[in-house]
């Protein structure tokens, strides 16, 4: 049975139902590491679902930052998202070309900005495109829409927060990167940083959300997942992964089991491991 939520995640059937509406809006938020030789942008330009939009989730950050895709200032996220013809009003369904691995990152930051009626496609494009549905290489008719944006500070944390939340103990640090990485055993892919973990955290590698297909498990298999790696779901959780975008991973599949007080590490391990006087635990958690 799909799991069709506006606000969290909606099926590829639900889509293409909703896809003539227009007050819908979707968007190709497709990324991946620097070491996958892959250009996003080209290939949404060769394929995407119709009307889709591009959101480079790498231009539209806090690129005065040295920290890779901060979350933008409410002021950039508006242009931006004015000058894509998003704004109140529109119901956004955002996907990738992985399935589900950057799309709820773009989810988080609209959340972040405010806006609630925002979806993951869930499968993301392979799914979509195996079901043999529509797709097009035609750039959208784009409008300028007004937006209006209320950032919550509260779905983000620095540094210092997470740091005493390690000391603390008083919230869940979950960490989505691959278990070999959370136990220092194998490199990180951007050169110069340490291995291992933050104290204290548990590790929930984002890929033990999903099923084969690609698809993120039903709600009571992600309570399973985050309940076998010891995280107690009574506590306020902190996501975090290599550079902040799958950890929003962790955050989508916390929202859909009803855990509402989380938050995403934006700094993740790019900012973590690059500081000798932050301390770094390794192996099992």
């Amino acid at each position: 049975m799909a799991y069709d939520d506006p606000k969290t995640l909606v099926s590829t059937a639900w889509l293409e139902t909703h896809l003539k509406n227009p007050d819908l809006r979707v968007i190709d938020a497709s990324w991946f590491l620097p070491t996958s030789g892959r250009d996003p942008k080209a290939e949404y330009e060769a394929s995407h679902i119709p009307g889709a939009r591009f959101f480079d989730i790498d231009e539209i950050s806090d690129t005065r930052s040295t920290l890779p895709h901060m979350a933008p200032p409410p002021e950039k996220f508006i242009s931006r998202m004015r000058a894509m013809g998003i704004g109140d009003g529109h119901q956004l369904v955002v996907y990738d070309t992985a399935g589900v691995f950057s799309a709820p990152r773009v989810w988080w930051t609209f959340r972040l900005m405010g806006k609630h009626d925002v979806a993951v496609l869930d499968g993301g494009f392979p799914k979509w495109v195996a079901e043999g549905r529509e797709v097009e290489d035609m750039p959208p008719v784009l409008r300028d829409r007004h937006i209006t944006v209320q950032r919550h500070a509260e779905l983000v944390k620095d540094v210092t927060q997470v740091a005493a939340a390690s000391k603390l103990g008083d919230h869940e640090i979950i960490d989505a990167r691959a278990p070999g990485r959370f136990e220092g055993i194998d490199p990180e892919p951007r050169p110069g940083l340490r291995v291992g973990h933050i104290p204290g955290s548990k590790n929930v590698h984002f890929a033990t959300l999903l099923n084969a297909d690609g698809t993120m498990k039903s709600p009571d298999a992600l309570r399973e997942v985050f309940l076998a790696a010891g995280v107690d779901l009574r506590k306020p959780a902190i996501t975090t992964c290599g550079s902040g975008v799958n950890a929003a991973i962790l955050a989508l599949a916390l929202e859909i089991v009803g855990h509402r007080n989380h938050a995403v590490y934006d700094g993740a391990w790019a900012e973590w491991g690059m500081f000798n006087d932050l301390k770094v635990a390794t192996g099992k958690a």
